[in-house]
């Protein structure tokens, strides 16, 4: 082979390789890019899940009974903490000087409204009105531990409240919760995530 033709040889062979790593550059450039977007990806949705369950959502554990048939001990539920604004029937979980940890019950009446309840019935009235509460577990014949004067007008600013097991809850019947200022409210009860087999909304 001449000289000249062994030249033009290595030069090919040179701006051969050359195009070559080129492309390699090209194609590991691409997969850090793909890498880079998949974990900006898995950050920015790791960021929102941490900023959801912070300032709107909190997950908290049943502790007692006195919300059944609703609601089991130990169940795991969510409840929405952002922008609340009490209405009947919600479930709640609020605090109360009374115990020592959180509690969860429902709302049964609000600010300025009237509750009676007639223990020889069983009937819980609101503003003269009959309740009708499918989710309670037995009929009403707890007054409660020392228990609040029937009938009763809620104060401004605060709610009713009762556990939907009726004769096995502490509750706004008894004079040491009373009503619950709605400023202890901690959140509603919209969603149980445990056990599996009842994961669902809540009612």
């Amino acid at each position: 082979m001449g000289l000249n033709k062994f030249s033009k040889l290595v030069t090919y062979l040179a701006n051969e390789s050359i195009v070559k790593n080129e492309g390699n550059q090209r194609s590991t450039g691409e997969i850090n890019r793909e890498v880079y977007e998949w974990v900006e990806a898995v950050v920015f949705s790791l960021a929102a899940v941490v900023m959801l369950f912070t300032f709107i959502f909190r997950i908290v554990g049943i502790d007692g009974t006195s919300m059944l048939n609703t609601l089991q001990d130990k169940d795991r539920i969510v409840i929405s903490i952002l922008n609340y604004q009490p209405k009947r029937g919600d479930i709640v979980v609020l605090s109360t000087k009374a115990v020592d940890k959180p509690i969860i019950k429902r709302i049964i009446a609000l600010s300025g409204q009237k509750v009676d309840i007639n223990y020889t019935t069983h009937t819980v009235y609101v503003d003269g009105l009959a309740q009708n509460e499918p989710f309670i577990k037995d009929l009403t014949t707890f007054q409660g531990r020392d228990p609040v004067k029937m009938p009763v007008t809620v104060p401004k600013n605060n709610v009713f409240v009762m556990g939907d097991n009726r004769n096995d809850s502490l509750d706004s019947r008894s004079s040491e919760i009373g009503m619950i200022d709605t400023r202890y409210i901690l959140g509603k009860a919209v969603f149980r995530i445990f056990p599996i087999k009842s994961v669902g909304t809540l009612k």
